[in-house]
């Protein structure tokens, strides 16, 4: 497993992390015994980046990944929560108070004394582009709740206007071969002010997986089903606001242009992770074979050659998806 610098904060994180939204909320039921497994599998598999918010299950992705800690005190890993979305998205409810209230509630539920890294996660522009949202961070950073803060944004030009600010340590946002547009300007101006990014939804909520068909049917408490259109949050945060059909033409292109013996996720995930200002992938996992197959996909980094599939990444991309897809985020 690679292990990469997260932004300026003096901290390594794994190539492949954790994404653990599947453990919260809203991808069908997920035991805590499912949870933890998943957890301890990835750990084993190196990987040292779990990314969560207090929102997944409103505390319940956080306090299983507390638990989960609290017995592997040596484990190594960083924890990336994020705030802001127990409230409605409006710039008035950004206030110091609250993110002082939100970390608390977080250090609560991790069972810790000072939140690794903390993100807002996807707030209004208003917010991003605001100084004294930056100014509040900064004062919870000197009073020891939160070591390092970033910004998990929906846009581009989201991303672009968080990198203003000096200490912002890392920036969250959607990136897979479904999803480009961050290669253009994002990627490149993260490098160069030595932010981290994460890339997530890797595997454009599963339509990269390989393994759905036109008659793949989800379950009613998955976003999949309920939120194909943005019905209740941002549409690209479900099949990277690809349609579903165009996304399943798409994969079986990809799936075409393979390296030897790779698998679809596996060369999707290792294809994100290998571009240059990505600090870390982070999939999501609802059990032990996929937890201990993304984190497998960082062998691929090290032995395979992804130059004909990123070419046909670009190729896919550029016939079936740039028009709908680059002009929205």
């Amino acid at each position: 497993m690679q292990h990469r610098s997260l932004g300026r904060t003096g901290r390594t994180v794994s190539a492949i992390g954790l994404g653990t939204w599947q453990l919260g909320s809203d991808w069908g039921d997920v035991s805590e015994d499912d949870a933890t497994a998943v957890l301890a599998a990835s750990a084993e598999a190196g990987v040292t980046l779990f990314d969560t918010a207090d929102v997944y299950g409103d505390g319940r992705s956080e306090t299983i990944i507390g638990r989960f800690l609290a017995s592997h005190p040596d484990s190594g890993i960083t924890v990336a929560t994020k705030m802001g979305r127990r409230v409605p998205q409006e710039p008035e409810n950004y206030t110091p108070t609250n993110f002082r209230a939100w970390t608390d509630r977080s250090r609560r539920n991790l069972g810790v004394d000072t939140l690794d890294l903390v993100q807002l996660h996807c707030p209004p522009s208003e917010v991003i582009e605001s100084e004294a949202t930056y100014d509040a961070l900064d004062d919870l950073v000197e009073a020891g709740a939160i070591a390092a803060y970033g910004v998990s944004v929906e846009t581009v030009e989201q991303a672009l206007a968080a990198l203003r600010h000096p200490n912002v340590t890392n920036l969250q946002i959607i990136f897979n071969p479904f999803r480009l547009k961050p290669l253009d300007e994002v990627l490149p101006a993260a490098a160069a002010a030595e932010v981290a990014v994460f890339a997530r939804v890797p595997l454009a909520s599963g339509l990269l997986s390989g393994k759905y068909t036109r008659d793949t049917e989800f379950a009613s408490d998955d976003h999949r089903s309920f939120n194909r259109n943005g019905e209740a949050f941002d549409k690209g945060e479900t099949f990277s606001g690809v349609d579903f059909e165009t996304g399943l033409r798409a994969a079986d292109e990809l799936t075409a242009a393979l390296p030897s013996g790779a698998t679809l996720p596996a060369a999707s995930l290792a294809w994100a992770a290998s571009q240059p200002g990505v600090t870390s992938v982070i999939p999501g996992a609802r059990n032990v074979r996929q937890a201990q197959a993304n984190a497998a996909a960082a062998a691929l980094l090290e032995d395979a050659d992804l130059r004909a599939f990123g070419a046909a990444v670009q190729s896919v991309y550029d016939r079936l998806l740039r028009a709908d897809i680059h002009p929205q985020w």
